[in-house]
């Protein structure tokens, strides 16, 4: 497939790319410098362009299969910015004529009892609240795009970080997932694993799901 791919500099973005390479897909990596970019692939072409901007958005897409997000701050600062990228992808997607999207999405708004979210619980930092508000919000944008865009959208589990690709995890919806210890957990490569399995075989299109061990 023909793949757009926003952060690709990223945690997650990297190994997202790598990802999509492995599995003999054309990548265009889209970033404000692409000289950020340390992967070389003879599929793999990086351009500028911003996430934030959607006729930027739908000049860099057009053409493609489909469009990757791992947009995202990883700090406080700037989680306005999340859904003010979901609005310019979703606006930009239609411009371009491009109909798919996925997305890396945050665990915050994951259900952990009904009607509590994980950011409600009192072990939830509060360093990442701002964060993880405005992954719920983007979520919230997502779900309200018409018919014509086939997003997905994935929530990892609490603890994600880089380790082992495995390929084997386990997929849910709205709530966590825990293991028999009670702990949520997912690499960033078993992550971009499952992101990449949705790409290529869609089951939850217009929806959120989630992944952990």
């Amino acid at each position: 497939m023909k793949l757009a791919l926003f952060g690709a500099s990223g945690t997650i973005g990297q190994r997202i790319l790598r990802e999509a390479l492995r599995r003999g897909h054309t990548v265009t990596a889209i970033m404000r410098d692409p000289s950020r970019l340390t992967d070389q692939h003879p599929h793999l072409t990086a351009v500028v362009g911003d996430v934030l901007d959607p006729a930027r958005v739908a000049a860099a897409v057009a053409g493609h299969e489909a469009v990757l997000s791992a947009y995202g701050p990883t700090g406080g600062a700037g989680a306005e910015t999340i859904a003010a990228a979901a609005r310019a992808l979703i606006t930009g997607l239609n411009a371009a004529g491009v109909t798919r999207l996925v997305v890396v999405g945050g665990a915050g708004s994951l259900e952990v009892a009904p009607g509590r979210q994980l950011i409600d619980t009192p072990q939830f930092p509060e360093a990442l609240k701002p964060v993880a508000r405005a992954h719920a919000e983007a979520l919230a944008i997502y779900r309200t795009a018409g018919a014509d865009l086939a997003w997905s959208y994935l929530s990892p589990a609490v603890l994600f970080e880089p380790g082992e690709r495995t390929g084997a995890f386990r997929l849910g919806g709205d709530q966590l997932l825990t293991d028999a210890e009670g702990q949520s957990r997912i690499s960033a490569e078993d992550y971009a694993v499952a992101f990449l399995d949705e790409v290529e075989h869609p089951r939850h299109v217009r929806q959120r799901f989630t992944v952990a061990y």
